[in-house]
């Protein structure tokens, strides 16, 4: 199955033309019980064809267990960014990236390949003042246009600062934990399992939110 026709074959080729460094696209399957894992591997394999400095790592959520616990993996599947040195940049996305989420998936890896984009000093002074950990869960669905926004927000947050790891999960492959957090619109944003909002809110939404964790 081609997830790519030619026309956006040739779009994305121009993007990831773009990328300034190597990334690699640490993924992680399982042999049972993962419906969508194939699917999975065939797209980010077929998107390394058009992009010459992104290379795919696979991996077995069972039997690579020790890269999986570095990099916090529990699903699959489990897409991990890893720069050009093979550092992990606490950013991941949980089902394939597909759909409107393709979006998100490639502004966060022409981010993590040194295309960074500068956020206003102000937001940046908040996002330095984060000295705790945060962990950011965003629930999405492939069919919503609203969602990569939201990722890109909690990716870029993660990318800035190294207390904070940011998670992208498709609602619909992961219905467990979609029906644990509540998920009853999308994208739903929870804080360190407490602190909860929906919708692609300013980054000063998303800092308000984190900044609760920070208070002693």
């Amino acid at each position: 199955m081609k997830f790519l026709n030619e026309e956006v074959a040739k779009q994305l080729e121009g993007i990831f033309g773009g990328m300034k460094d190597d990334v690699t696209v640490a993924l992680f399957t399982r042999e049972e019980d993962c419906e969508t894992c194939t699917d999975t591997m065939d797209f980010i394999s077929e998107l390394a064809t058009v992009a010459p400095k992104l290379s795919l790592d696979s991996m077995d959520l069972d039997k690579d267990s020790d890269k999986a616990k570095e990099y916090g993996v529990t699903m699959a599947p489990s897409l991990v960014l890893l720069d050009k040195d093979k550092n992990y940049k606490r950013i991941k996305f949980n089902g394939v990236p597909s759909g409107h989420e393709i979006n998100s998936f490639i502004s966060s890896v022409m981010e993590v390949s040194g295309n960074s984009q500068e956020l206003p000093k102000e937001i940046m002074e908040r996002i330095e003042k984060i000295d705790k950990p945060v962990n950011i869960k965003l629930f999405v669905t492939l069919a919503c246009p609203h969602c990569p926004g939201a990722v890109e927000k909690a990716h870029k947050l993660a990318l800035e600062n190294p207390n904070i790891h940011a998670d992208m999960i498709e609602a619909q492959t992961f219905y467990d934990m979609s029906e644990k957090y509540n998920v009853s619109s999308v994208p739903k944003i929870v804080i360190n399992d407490e602190f909860e909002f929906v919708g692609n809110q300013p980054l000063e939404v998303f800092l308000d939110e984190i900044e609760k964790t920070q208070v002693a």
